[in-house]
């Protein structure tokens, strides 16, 4: 019995050294990349808007989404970008994150001409990498939360695109600290796949972003 306890004990410290590790890298991989102030981020062509879900389950509004939405036209009218590529699920005709964005910046007053869809942004992975092998980008600023900024920057390093983070304003409460704890596990996971070398789940043709 104390066997398998010593077992169990080591395992448990081995699994939390791994958060711990993953967490730290990605906190010292993007430091100095993620940026608060429009006058202070540098400029880049085009803006990787992360998607979310823009309803809660109660039907609420999304804050991480609203808040998203906001950064991105401030981004837009600042002049710091000139294109938005929209990443999101698309996994079914009746949940189409990157439509649902597309609406809310035209009525928001970003011109459509200037808004790329991917609708294979099922993960951040995924959205990440389709940025420089699909859209033909070297050089993006991501436009989401700075937890998930900072995660989405390390795996950019990874990959070899030049990133910056604009953060969207950050969602307190419970719902925000739901939110933070998954995100120390999806850096876990973050790491597996780069260690693995995960791919996308879809790539294509490559789309030019004028």
């Amino acid at each position: 019995m104390k066997k398998w306890s010593k077992r169990a004990g080591l395992l448990l410290g081995l699994i939390l050294v791994g958060i711990i590790m993953c967490n730290v890298y990605v906190e010292f991989a993007t430091g100095g990349k993620t940026y608060n102030k429009v006058t202070e981020i540098p400029k880049n062509k085009v803006g990787l808007l992360l998607g979310t879900a823009k309803y809660l389950k109660d039907g609420n509004i999304n804050l991480f989404y609203q808040y998203r939405i906001n950064a991105a036209v401030q981004l837009y009218n600042s002049g710091k970008i000139e294109y938005i590529l929209v990443s999101g699920d698309n996994g079914s005709k009746y949940y189409d994150e990157p439509t649902t964005f597309k609406e809310d910046l035209i009525a928001a007053g970003i011109p459509e001409y200037k808004i790329f869809l991917d609708y294979a942004g099922f993960r951040t992975l995924d959205s990440v990498v389709r940025s420089k092998e699909i859209f033909q980008q070297e050089s993006i600023t991501i436009i989401s939360q700075q937890f998930h900024n900072e995660r989405a920057i390390a795996i950019a390093n990874a990959k070899g695109i030049n990133a910056v983070g604009f953060n969207a304003k950050d969602v307190n409460g419970n719902s925000g600290f739901k939110v933070k704890v998954r995100e120390v596990f999806a850096r876990v996971a973050m790491c597996m796949d780069l260690v693995f070398g995960t791919q996308p789940k879809f790539l294509g043709e490559k789309i030019t972003i004028l």
